[in-house]
């Protein structure tokens, strides 16, 4: 006999239990004496339980999906108004550089010393208001030049060392480590 002419029954299982499901179940109400009907109750019940196991895993899911889509919109929320409120610290240092301003144009009786003297108060105050925030002056005067930190605006002939900064026409800011504005300067190169 070849492979292919082999019939599921030709192993040794009896032919009762090679049929359909159908004659399996007429075989077990036939062995025991019920009718099945006991096996389709628990089959329902089985399937309901599924059911309510579904309804279940469903609803918890729908839970957590509300959650997550109110997380996102908080989170979304708090970076907008972090960007909208971020220079709130710096801003209530200024106002007190903006008062002592107004008052000093407020006097009346205003001396080239008095108006020296409070301009240097105010910019005392102002450099305490950058300092609180992290505001940091770059001032290379007699540093090697960088690129990262500076921008050239000419270049000198000198007997110093070339590339080192020889003036500066306008100091650069570092916000904590990030260039706000380059210091613009002027840089040696070697005599010819």
């Amino acid at each position: 006999m070849h492979a292919k002419d082999k019939q599921p029954n030709d192993t040794n299982v009896p032919p009762e239990q090679t049929g359909s499901a159908e004659s399996i179940a007429d075989h077990n109400s036939s062995a025991d004496g019920s009718t099945g009907t006991d096996s389709a109750t628990t089959l329902e019940e089985s399937l309901r339980q599924a059911e309510l196991k579904a309804a279940e895993h469903h609803d918890a899911w729908l839970r957590a999906k509300a959650e997550t889509e109110n997380v996102r919109r908080r989170a979304q929320e708090d970076i907008a108004k972090a960007g909208k409120f971020a220079i709130e610290r710096f801003a209530r240092e200024l106002l007190v550089v903006k008062d002592s301003l107004e008052l000093a144009l407020a006097s009346e009786a205003m001396t080239v010393d008095s108006l020296r003297s409070g301009t240097e108060l105010t910019l005392k105050q102002l450099g305490a208001a950058f300092e609180k925030s992290a505001l940091s002056e770059i001032n290379p005067l007699g540093a090697k030049f960088d690129p990262h930190r500076h921008q050239a605006i000419s270049v000198v002939e000198s007997a110093e060392e070339p590339n080192t900064v020889v003036t500066v026409l306008q100091k650069g800011y570092l916000l904590a480590d990030r260039v706000l504005r380059p210091a613009m300067v002027v840089v040696t190169r070697a005599a010819a």
